[in-house]
């Protein structure tokens, strides 16, 4: 697969429309040698701008892009959970994952609770697929791909991005490092942890009412952050109606790039800039108007017509 073929898959899934099924399976191929070169926990130099969830919703990706400057102009890391609720999983995420391939070192994903075979059968990538492609063979091409990706980032030693948080059983870097990554995500343990976990405003350690992962309070944060000597820890994972919110004596930072989420939340977005220093501006951004949408795709002919 050369640079002008990738370039013309780019240039098709930009426009929101799918690449074949054969591009596909060979985009995946290619990515599958990029991506398990890296490490569980990827080292990602700044400048940088890091992107949380964004669950199939391409038009405000693309919004994202006319915000944050494209790729490669702009060094990106996502945070996960690029599939599932919105319309347009399959094209958001093959467009992420060619960018990938074309400019390995511009865009770093990471793996969110979403990428997952379990999760996108019941959230909405399995079908779009089926519905797209008239076979699962995309949805277990880019579902073998979710195996690959990293679990979390470190940005110059500093900064620390996972897609949900922290888990009872990790204390270092070294023992995300230690992480078999390459398996569907676990219903508990430490991997499933960093992709499940949410801050709270308790101490310590509880149970999470999502039914995977942890909540974790500000004193398990301090004592991460310390023992790591990091800054900060950057995720996503959750709706934050501003766009962004800092907890912990901004300890720990939550990032939100899903726009009026689920087409209905009435949310702004966000993304976050930091330069060579780490020095960090925030774009908030809306969900992209409804004249750069296009035509909503055709709801398929319920199964009972044909």
């Amino acid at each position: 697969m050369n640079n002008s073929e990738l370039d013309r898959q780019i240039q098709t899934l930009k426009k929101c429309e799918c690449i074949t099924e054969g591009e596909v399976k060979a985009l995946c191929f290619k990515a599958r040698e990029i991506l398990v070169e890296e490490s569980n926990v990827q080292r990602v130099d700044a400048p940088v701008t890091i992107c949380g969830d964004i669950h199939g919703q391409f038009y405000d990706l693309m919004h994202l892009f006319k915000v944050g400057g494209d790729c490669p102009d702009t060094n990106y890391l996502f945070l996960g959970d690029f599939v599932d609720r919105g319309y347009n999983s399959v094209e958001t995420f093959l467009l992420l994952l060619a960018l990938k391939v074309r400019y390995p070192d511009r865009i770093t994903l990471i793996r969110g609770n979403h990428e997952s075979r379990q999760i996108t059968q019941v959230y909405g990538f399995y079908d779009e697929c089926l519905r797209k492609y008239g076979s699962l063979n995309v949805w277990r091409y880019c579902t073998d791909i979710f195996d690959y990706l990293s679990l979390a980032a470190v940005i110059e030693e500093k900064i620390f991005c996972v897609h949900g948080g922290l888990s009872p059983s990790i204390k270092s870097f070294d023992e995300i490092r230690a992480i078999d990554r390459k398996q569907e995500v676990p219903h508990d343990g430490s991997m499933c942890d960093l992709m499940w976990s949410d801050p709270d405003e308790i101490e310590g350690w509880n149970l999470s009412p999502r039914g995977a992962g942890y909540l974790f309070g500000g004193d398990v944060v301090e004592e991460f952050n310390r023992k790591n000597n990091i800054e900060l820890i950057c995720r996503a994972h959750q709706l934050v109606m501003e766009g962004y919110r800092l907890m912990f004596n901004e300890q720990l930072l939550t990032v939100w790039s899903a726009p009026n989420y689920c087409y209905r939340c009435g949310n702004v977005a966000s993304i976050l800039e930091l330069d060579e220093n780490l020095a960090k501006s925030y774009k908030i951004f809306e969900a992209a108007p409804q004249e750069s949408r296009g035509l909503p795709a055709k709801k398929p002919i319920p199964d009972y017509f044909l």
